[in-house]
């Protein structure tokens, strides 16, 4: 998730500066994140047990996930904060760019004991999420029994919500138009493959309510605004135990990613932000943000911390793994910026 989750490949120059200064203390530590449930939930699992247990004070700041904010923040020198939770995509573009420090593991934790594609060269896993499909059941009296489902407007007429941004949306159009799951980037990766994909997202356009932000989802599904919405789980399932919505998940077919985090370029307290990267990527400590928002943990030997109550919930459960994706986060870093550039020109017609 997620990175709300992150703009890939916005990196031209802000044109508003963050204006919140660099604390001039060195036991305090800037982090910008993407806010909502998932940031409440990565305070309580880590921001405050790190400060009461280190005595560094965690600054925290907010933002959309636009890259371009930290590349103008490093292009001109001025980097007030330490670290920034990222899309994996988004550490390739950023890594590739030069906005953001190559990590040292030894730092860190052994980049063996992370999930495959969670350990990254600039940025280090946070959590695993899924993107997912969500509706209530009080507006939808039959059930969708997979993301695909989105497509399908004869069955389940009605506005639906989806994510304002071509990671995922042309995945699932692919599959919505019988492309096998493990032929999909393939297929993705060809000029017919693209066409393919928007022709299919051609066929819902007009049924379709954008969002930006993790927690919208759960709000049109509320206001009864959609019938269904793709989602980040963690946002679904936390509308769900904490405020009691009675909405459902559809796990089928989910696209499986991880939100990471990264030091940019130039940042002032390197070395703090490497504690809280170390802290954080204990399997004891890496398990805790579950507890709070049902994202799974990315250290390998981390599941046998995660509170039982938690563990039906994650996206990498067993029972939610027999259909999926995983994001190829190297085709997004090859493919991504001329996609976004496509997708825009689309949305524009």
């Amino acid at each position: 998730m997620k990175i709300t989750k992150a703009r890939l490949f916005a990196f031209a120059a802000a044109t508003a500066f963050i204006t919140m200064g660099h604390a001039a203390f060195a036991d305090e530590l800037s982090i910008m994140a993407s806010g909502g449930a998932w940031q409440d939930a990565q305070r309580k699992a880590w921001f405050e047990p790190f400060s009461k247990e280190t005595g560094i004070k965690i600054v925290e700041q907010e933002y959309l996930g636009d890259l371009g904010k930290v590349k103008a923040m490093v292009d001109t020198g001025n980097v007030p904060i330490d670290l920034v939770t990222v899309e994996t995509a988004t550490v390739l573009q950023g890594c590739d760019a030069g906005i953001l420090e190559r990590l040292d593991y030894s730092k860190i934790a052994p980049r063996e004991k992370f999930i495959e594609g969670s350990a990254l060269d600039c940025g280090v896993g946070l959590d695993a999420y899924g993107d997912v499909l969500a509706y209530d059941p009080n507006v939808l009296k039959e059930a969708p029994t997979s993301v695909l489902d989105i497509f399908d407007t004869t069955k389940f007429p009605g506005k639906r919500a989806m994510r304002k941004f071509p990671a995922q949306n042309l995945e699932w159009a692919l599959m919505a138009d019988g492309v096998a799951p493990a032929d999909v980037y393939e297929v993705l990766a060809t000029p017919e493959g693209v066409d393919r994909a928007f022709k299919k997202l051609d066929t819902i356009k007009q049924d379709i309510v954008w969002w930006d932000a993790g927690a919208q989802p759960p709000q049109l599904l509320a206001s009864k605004e959609v019938v269904m919405t793709t989602a980040w789980n963690g946002r679904i399932q936390n509308a769900i135990d904490k405020d009691g919505a009675p909405f459902k998940i559809v796990w089928n077919n989910q696209i499986l990613e991880y939100d990471m985090i990264a030091i940019p370029k130039g940042a002032k307290n390197p070395e703090l932000a490497y504690k809280y990267l170390a802290y954080i990527s204990q399997p004891e400590i890496n398990a805790k943000l579950a507890s709070y928002i049902t994202y799974g943990p990315v250290r390998i030997d981390a599941a046998s911390f995660v509170a039982p109550d938690a563990l039906p919930k994650l996206p990498n459960a067993p029972d939610h793994m027999t259909a999926y994706l995983v994001a190829d986060t190297e085709f997004w870093g090859d493919y991504g910026e001329d996609l976004v550039k496509r997708f825009n020109a689309w949305l524009a017609q």
